[in-house]
């Protein structure tokens, strides 16, 4: 499983601005629970050695009474999420009583905690630091989160406590396709997963205050073996009825970063929202392949679907080479189709690219659309090879190949992509600039050669 880190601090330490950096991105999927005071962020950490989960958190100021202690309870909530804490404090503004209470805090929860004295560029380190020896924490790293100084070294010693990911494959044994079926509470994904095994399977129902994991249901189809996870768990129909459904954020990205396919389950009666796009944008983020699936699409109103629609082109358009099925998991209206749908999308995501071919579609793709003139000069793609799978990976070699456009990078990815049939899933495309191979090369013409070029741009300028 992925390493679960939390932020936590007073208001205005860094804290967003550190999730930021870690998560390489300005926004993030929040958690929308009924009752939260201050929303958790949730991302995929990018700095370090691994990949990892970091959860941002309000700010909050230790007191125990008021909005303050609702904040400190909702931290708390994302500490017992995680394995570990990251505790910033503000080196300029140095140590301060709520700092203290916090920290106190952090003590009692048992979890590993490193203390981050951010702000500190421009500043001399041990003195930054010196003070907040005082908190009885771990040994203090200054950092800045604005420039990045400091936040790869202090994420190496942090990863490194978590034991290595032993967590099994997206592909047991080479032939089991895992599907994580993902979406926001009640949009009906345990009951799409009852409909696609044909049985009420197992299991756990919510307790209050408690934490469910992922239930993995493996099953065949069609000779067809998958391992289908439910990210939200099935409920029993006594529970069904509650208002509200716990709703474990985390557990929902290590579904998708296990995953070879993603089936995105939205409400059709609720329509697609922010949350939505941002658990969907997620899955494409880790490259997986994806299905998307639009529930309880029976007995809405003509005018409602049109809407759906419309809100699918507006809110997902970084969705659409996946396949959208519009479904009724309770009667099971266009249910049968969604199983092909992730074969076909898996298959695509490991699709293997043969070098020639890639390069002979590139060099048609370049003659219909030729790529623009930068400062005079035509920017060339000469060759393409595979460089990975899930998702396909497609590097391209030329020159000057660091200016080319967007809009030519989804050209050339839509022409691969009719090409191959890499539909359900991201393609990535690489560029690489060669170096000149003449760079930093003496002339190598002889005297003869260096008088006759000589002679003929005489003979040229006369002319003009």
């Amino acid at each position: 499983m992925l390493p679960v880190i939390a932020i936590l601090g007073r208001p205005n330490v860094g804290k967003s601005t550190l999730f930021n950096q870690l998560t390489r991105s300005r926004d993030a999927l929040v958690a929308d629970q009924p009752g939260l005071t201050r929303d958790r962020q949730y991302g995929f950490g990018k700095v370090g050695p691994r990949p990892s989960i970091v959860i941002d958190t309000g700010g909050i100021t230790g007191e125990a009474a008021g909005i303050d202690a609702l904040m400190l309870k909702q931290s708390m909530k994302a500490l017992e999420e995680a394995g570990a804490a990251i505790f910033v404090v503000d080196g300029r503004a140095g140590l301060t009583a709520d700092d203290e209470r916090i920290a106190a805090e952090l003590r009692k929860s048992g979890k590993p905690v490193w203390l981050a004295v951010n702000k500190a560029e421009g500043m001399p380190g041990e003195i930054v630091a010196a003070e907040f020896h005082a908190l009885g924490l771990a040994e203090p790293r200054t950092i800045s989160a604005a420039h990045g100084q400091g936040v790869a070294a202090m994420m190496e010693d942090v990863l490194a406590h978590f034991p290595e990911d032993d967590a099994a494959p997206a592909e047991d044994d080479g032939k089991r396709v895992r599907v994580a079926v993902i979406g926001r509470p009640n949009v009906g994904k345990s009951t799409l997963i009852n409909r696609l095994i044909g049985e009420e399977r197992l299991v756990a129902f919510d307790q209050p205050g408690t934490t469910r994991d992922a239930v993995a249901v493996p099953f065949e189809r069609d000779g067809a073996k998958y391992t289908l996870v439910d990210t939200a768990g099935v409920r029993r129909k006594s529970r069904v009825n509650e208002a509200i459904e716990k709703f474990s954020i985390v557990k929902t990205l290590q579904a998708i970063e296990e995953a070879s396919v993603a089936i995105v389950v939205f409400d059709a009666r609720e329509g697609i929202t922010d949350q939505d796009a941002s658990l969907a944008g997620l899955a494409v983020e880790r490259g997986r392949a994806v299905v998307l699936a639009v529930n309880k699409w029976d007995k809405l109103p003509p005018e409602q679907r049109d809407r759906v629609k419309v809100e699918v082109d507006l809110r997902l358009p970084f969705l659409s080479f996946a396949r959208l099925h519009y479904i009724s998991a309770l009667h099971g209206t266009g249910v049968g189709d969604l199983l092909g749908a992730v074969q076909e999308a898996h298959a695509a995501a490991m699709r293997e690219l043969s070098t020639a071919e890639l390069t002979r579609t590139l060099e048609e793709a370049v003659t219909v659309h030729q790529p623009p003139l930068v400062r005079g000069r035509r920017i060339k793609l000469r060759y393409a090879h595979q460089g990975g799978k899930r998702p396909p990976v497609i590097v391209i070699h030329g020159n000057q190949t660091e200016r080319v456009p967007d809009a030519y990078r989804r050209f050339l990815e839509n022409r691969f992509r009719e090409r191959f049939d890499l539909y359900g899933t991201p393609v990535r495309i690489e560029f690489r600039t060669g170096e000149n191979p003449f760079k930093g090369r003496r002339n190598t013409l002889t005297p003869r050669q260096i008088q006759k070029k000589k002679r003929l741009m005489k003979h040229y300028r006369k002319r003009k």
